[in-house]
């Protein structure tokens, strides 16, 4: 049934009626719209599932101080008009961290291998010049490095959903390259954006790298967040653990 309708702009569904673009319009022009308003940062950077580590997703996060120590971001599958809204994160500073409870904490990742690997940008905006934009980016990145993270995707674009499906999917950052085909996926990134990551990298060496807290996502060895694939798997059957738990709660309340 589902596969016999119509798709518009990559989702399940009819294009936006005339009717319901001129409304767009007037209510754009005369609606409040102040919490969006507060987005002050777009950031490009890709996440990887934390049950299925091996599947990884571009996002687009566009963010707003909420206070001087959180930060909260819409996640966009891409900077274009019409763009899905694939997921939210949440980023906090250290001191708020640590006053987590052990099994909350297992929830956020570091930003330390995004910001100095060169994968996470702050993408130029039209007309200016790469290397002026590259010093107000990279002061973003002095402050995103000490940050941890909790995403969830709510859209899975990534396997060809025409619709949000299924339950939120808890999201975490690569610790080091060799956990995907980051020359692949950032460099085709890269040109999209006309980045280099690899160049980034080199001009970012000076940001000093703060200690990564051993009870995230993967934790971290020797203080340069490189793990296995077995950390990703007993991450992968925690969550699983989580779930079973909570549907078993579900089921006894109905």
């Amino acid at each position: 049934m589902a596969d016999s309708l119509p798709t518009a702009n990559s989702v399940k569904g009819h294009p936006e009626s005339l009717k319901n673009t001129i409304l767009e319009t007037g209510a754009g022009a005369t609606q409040n719209f102040e919490p969006t308003k507060r987005i002050c940062a777009h950031l490009n950077a890709f996440h990887a599932y934390a049950h299925e580590p091996h599947r990884a997703v571009e996002a687009n996060h566009y963010c707003a101080h909420l206070n001087d120590d959180v930060r909260q971001c819409i996640l966009y599958d891409s900077p274009e008009a019409g763009a899905r809204i694939i997921g939210i994160e949440y980023m906090i500073k250290p001191h708020l961290y640590e006053t987590l409870p052990a099994e909350e904490r297992r929830l956020w990742h570091s930003h330390v291998f995004e910001v100095k690997s060169g994968m996470l940008i702050m993408p130029t905006p039209k007309a200016l010049p790469e290397a002026v934009w590259e010093v107000a980016e990279n002061k973003e990145m002095e402050q995103v490095v000490e940050l941890y993270g909790k995403v969830y995707h709510l859209w899975q674009t990534d396997r060809g959903d025409k619709l949000p499906l299924g339950e939120p999917q808890l999201m975490t950052s690569f610790t080091s390259p060799d956990q995907f085909d980051m020359e692949k996926m950032v460099g085709e990134r890269d040109q999209k954006f006309g980045t280099n990551y690899k160049a980034k990298a080199e001009k970012r060496k000076y940001i000093k790298e703060p200690e990564i807290h051993p009870g995230t996502c993967f934790g971290n060895v020797g203080n340069e967040a490189r793990q296995t694939d077995s950390i990703f798997y007993r991450r992968r059957r925690y969550v699983e653990g989580q779930v079973a738990r909570q549907r078993e709660q579900v089921i006894s309340m109905s």
